[in-house]
């Protein structure tokens, strides 16, 4: 194992420390649920919402999206990248599925977005070429190495940016999906490996429009 891997492993055991500390935090309303059943569709909320960076990327078509105002909808936040071997096309393909079982208000409700982990390589085009394949309404975002990695670290989804001397190199990062309420702040996440069956039964419960 190298240095690189035992980093990632190291990073992602702390995140999940931290996933494991919030669950005896989780806010308990009657719109959010039973949080024993949304821990149990691996959805963990937060105590407290928290302010996402202001920071500026660029989305597929080219246009500039400032992360801190992704407003008015629900947003799933996935890390990930176009030369993805293996964890990429499985979780955009689990999406896709989630999204046909979600009733048409909670889809209208809910945006997908994708942010790359490997900036050298994921350009605009490549972006929506990629997600193209999957669903024409998905979006991509990507950025300088340096913006990416902010974003990440402020979500707690670290990665570790690849050595792109190298040929075909991949990127360590992790799978779990960062959920962003309709006010732009991050609410919690989505633990992987996913099970869509349950996360269908949940999400429309805890999606709901707000005013």
């Amino acid at each position: 194992m190298t240095r690189t891997h035992t980093t990632v492993f190291v990073l992602l055991g702390i995140v999940a420390l931290v996933l494991g500390l919030t669950v005896n935090k989780v806010v308990n309303t009657d719109s959010q649920g039973d949080p024993q059943v949304l821990l149990d569709a691996g959805i963990v909320l937060l105590p407290q919402s928290r302010v996402l960076p202001d920071l500026r990327l660029t989305n597929q078509d080219g246009q500039a999206v400032a992360v801190n105002q992704l407003k008015d909808t629900w947003s799933l936040l996935f890390f990930g990248y176009t030369s993805c071997p293996d964890v990429c096309p499985t979780t955009l393909a689990q999406l896709r599925q989630l999204k046909t079982q979600l009733p048409g208000p909670t889809q209208a409700n809910l945006q997908l977005i994708m942010v790359s982990v490997d900036p050298h390589r994921d350009t605009p085009e490549q972006l929506k070429q990629y997600l193209s394949y999957f669903d024409a309404g998905f979006i991509g975002l990507t950025g300088p190495e340096a913006t990416l990695q902010q974003l990440a670290n402020g979500v707690s989804i670290p990665y570790i940016p690849a050595d792109t001397s190298e040929e075909n190199y991949t990127v360590d990062h992790s799978a779990n999906l960062v959920l962003i309420g309709p006010d732009g702040t991050q609410r919690g996440f989505i633990r992987a490996p996913f099970n869509t069956d349950k996360l269908a039964a949940q999400l429309p419960g805890l999606l709901q429009p707000e005013t």
